[in-house]
C-alpha cells in the first residue's frame, strides 16, 4: 500500500472487522462519533464501541467505551487532528512501520493495534495489539456517550 487514502481505507475496514467480526447486532459501535457538535470544541472519534457489563440498568451504567483513532502515516499521527481519547480504553490503529517511528510519542494509557496478516475471509487485515490500553477515567456520562454513538449510527443507516 502506497498512498494514504488506500491505507486509511484498509485500516478502517480492518478496525470495523476487529470491532464486530461477524456483524453481531449485540455489539454496539459507531464510526465518526461527534461530541459537542456545532461548537468550536467539536470532537470526533473515528470509531467507538460500547460494551455493557450486562443489560440491566446498573450493567449499562458500568459498561466500558472503547475509542479507536486511525492513523495512516507519521504525518497523520503528528497532525493535531484525531487524538480524541474520551473512552475508558483508547487505541490508535496504524501500520506497524508508523508505530515504530512514533511509539515514544504515544501516551502511556493509549493502546496500539497494527495490521498483522490479511484475513482469510476478505480484503482486510487482522489487527494485533502491540501496546495495551490502560483504563482511563472518562469525563463524559454514559448517557451522553450512548446518545452520540446512537446519533452517528443512525446517520450511517440513513446514508445508505
Amino acid at each position: 500500500m502506497s498512498n494514504r487514502p488506500e491505507i486509511t481505507m484498509m485500516l478502517s475496514i480492518s478496525t470495523e472487522m476487529y470491532i464486530n467480526p461477524h456483524g453481531d447486532p449485540r455489539i454496539y459501535w459507531a464510526k465518526e462519533v461527534t461530541f459537542d457538535y456545532a461548537t468550536s470544541n467539536a470532537v470526533r472519534v473515528d470509531y467507538m464501541k460500547f460494551k455493557p457489563v450486562n443489560n440491566t440498568v446498573s450493567g449499562i451504567e458500568k459498561g466500558d467505551f472503547y475509542c479507536y483513532e486511525v492513523k495512516s502515516s507519521v504525518e497523520d499521527f503528528r497532525s493535531k487532528n484525531g487524538h480524541n481519547f474520551i473512552g475508558d480504553f483508547n487505541y490508535y490503529v496504524m501500520p506497524e512501520d508508523v508505530y515504530e517511528k512514533v511509539k515514544d510519542e504515544i501516551p502511556y494509557k493509549v493502546g496500539v493495534l497494527v495490521p498483522e496478516k490479511k484475513n482469510y475471509r476478505g480484503e482486510w487485515y487482522d489487527l494485533k495489539s502491540v501496546k495495551k490500553s490502560a483504563r482511563k477515567d472518562r469525563e463524559r456520562p454514559v448517557s451522553e456517550m450512548l446518545l452520540m454513538m446512537f446519533r452517528s449510527a443512525a446517520r450511517e443507516r440513513n446514508d445508505k
